[in-house]
């Protein structure tokens, strides 16, 4: 490892001379030094299950151990071993659909396409399929859209995305995946399909989507050597154009579901006339990738046991298809911005020479680009150097090409950290703003969202659409997000990241001095449906 890392920092001062020449800030040539190494292509995207990976996440304990911090992960390690379990398409799968005895195969790529499925080497499927809408049963709001459905033996379809019309974060995580394909798998269901909804086609067009169809798929593996409970095993995604053909014959049109879910009406839903059939093969192979922790301890015997967690992801996706001849995912802004806040925050501390009461943990986590993975097994699986978590705080690809004059806080106003959130915000000379994309689903992609399923008040921050913010992000999600140019090349504000990291230490330092531990609004949905503290 120490060998690799030496390797990678060499080519990192090689690929870019006169780094330390910028007329920077002190702290802003720190974060600018942390993002350069992390982002560099000798890392080649950070992968999670890679050598590269690794060689930034002994870079980030190396710099933690620098903060001051203390090692959390098991036996006085920097590391907490995540055990993967990674799946990859073994050549191309086969679907086709059978209506009152005639066969119609599905192209691959056309009418249907895969998305990460996981945990399976061998799947031969084969039932007449019933649409369930988007598949959601919440005990919340006594939504049940299986009722009056018999679904067991048979093959669920259900729309991609989550349903519209309540809340925006509470249907985002209405439509989580894997929730769904459980309530599939407790009704007996063979295998879920999920349909192309307006939402996604709006957002990721089926064409995208198939361009991934043999990605990497990856979970993590239990005590028991076993991937976490996924429910009914996902069968592919079918775009506008399989959806067509998988209704036809059915007394349920196609157009009709398009024309409810593009209005949020409630959709119809019942058995369809199609047989559907699918042959898949993968290949399985098992990986560790670890979460680097550290610990600042708290100053109060009385709340030492009691732990904020700074949470950012340290991964990205790797090599992929070249563009323009590059297929170094670099990831600069997505997120070798927020591991170096989260470090500059722990250096923030150390210089104060001051502790805080609760202690910290500070969380470089893996394989979020595969879907929260990392993060959902150390908030599943606590530390136990750190087995109290009383708040998260979330450091996650916040767009610093520009001279920021808002933000948005995902998850404050559910819970007391959203006055703190507030407060130290307008202290360093900013406000805080409403999601201003409330479409994209942003509250369930990513980290934070792990701790929110544990029942821990959680916030996330991100750069908003106030200013030139709006131009800003638009340019960076159309020309550079999971794209190679997302690189320290990019235009970065050095000043504006270190407004950034104020924020959030001073949300930080306010969440470990209080008197009373976060807790969340009463009533609030997502507290109550995960007994957290104070919402009932």
């Amino acid at each position: 490892m120490r060998s690799t890392f030496k390797l990678a920092a060499a080519a990192l001062l090689a690929a870019t001379p006169g780094l330390a020449a910028d007329p920077l800030a002190p702290e802003e040539a720190a974060l600018k030094a942390h993002v350069a190494f992390l982002a560099s292509d000798a890392l080649r995207g950070r992968e999670a299950g890679t050598a590269d990976y690794d060689v930034a996440a002994e870079y980030v304990a190396a710099e933690m151990m620098k903060a001051g911090l203390v090692p959390a992960g098991p036996n006085g390690s920097w590391f907490q071993q995540v055990p993967l379990l990674v799946s990859r398409p073994a050549g191309q799968p086969t679907m086709s659909l059978t209506v009152a005895g005639r066969t119609t195969p599905l192209v691959l790529n056309t009418d249907f396409t895969l998305r990460r499925t996981t945990g399976i080497e061998q799947l031969d499927v084969s039932g007449p399929v019933v649409f369930a809408g988007y598949g959601v049963v919440d005990p919340a709001s006594g939504r049940d859209d299986y009722r009056g459905l018999d679904v067991r033996g048979k093959i669920v379809a259900v729309l991609q995305s989550g349903p519209r019309g309540g809340n925006s974060e509470v249907d985002a995580h209405l439509g989580n995946r894997v929730d769904r394909a459980k309530v599939a798998a407790a009704r007996g269901a063979r295998g879920v399909v999920l349909i192309e909804s307006s939402q996604i086609h709006a957002r990721l067009p089926f064409a995208r989507q198939a361009q991934d169809w043999d990605a990497r798929a990856v979970t993590w593996l239990g005590a028991d050597g076993k991937p976490r409970g996924e429910g009914a095993p996902g069968l592919g995604v079918i775009g506008y154009a399989g959806a067509a053909k998988l209704f036809a014959g059915s007394r349920l049109r196609w157009a009709d579901v398009l024309a409810a879910d593009t209005a949020g009406r409630a959709v119809p839903t019942g058995p369809l006339a199609a047989t559907l059939s699918t042959t898949q093969r993968f290949t399985t192979e098992r990986l560790r990738s670890a979460n680097v922790v550290g610990r600042l301890p708290g100053s109060d015997a009385r709340l030492d046991a009691e732990h904020i967690v700074l949470s950012g992801h340290l991964d990205h996706i790797g090599v992929t298809r070249p563009v323009e001849g590059d297929g170094i995912n670099n990831g600069a802004m997505d997120n070798a911005i927020g591991i170096a806040a989260m470090i500059e925050v722990a250096r923030a501390f150390q210089k104060s020479g001051e502790r805080p009461k609760r202690s910290l943990l500070f969380a470089a986590v893996t394989a979020e680009e595969k879907g929260l993975v990392g993060s959902d097994y150390l908030a599943s699986n606590p530390l136990a150097s750190a087995r109290t978590v009383v708040a998260n705080v979330n450091l996650d690809m916040p767009l610093l090409t520009y001279k920021f004059t808002d933000l948005t806080a995902y998850g404050a106003d559910r819970s007391t950290i959203g006055p703190v959130a507030a407060a130290a915000a307008r202290a360093e000379g900013y406000s805080l703003a409403p999601d201003p994309s409330p479409a994209e689903a942003i509250f369930t992609r990513s980290d934070h969202y792990s701790w929110v399923r544990q029942g821990v008040p959680s916030v996330f921050l991100v750069t908003g659409y106030g200013g030139a913010g709006r131009t800003a992000w638009e340019r960076f999600l159309k020309s550079h997000y999971h794209q190679p140019s997302d690189e320290i090349g990019l235009p970065i504000d050095w000043t504006a990241a270190r407004g950034f990291v104020r924020v959030n230490y001073q949300i930080a330092r306010a969440l470990a001095n209080g008197a009373d531990r976060p807790r969340w609004v009463k009533g609030d949905y997502f507290g109550t449906a995960f007994k957290g503290p104070m919402a009932r």
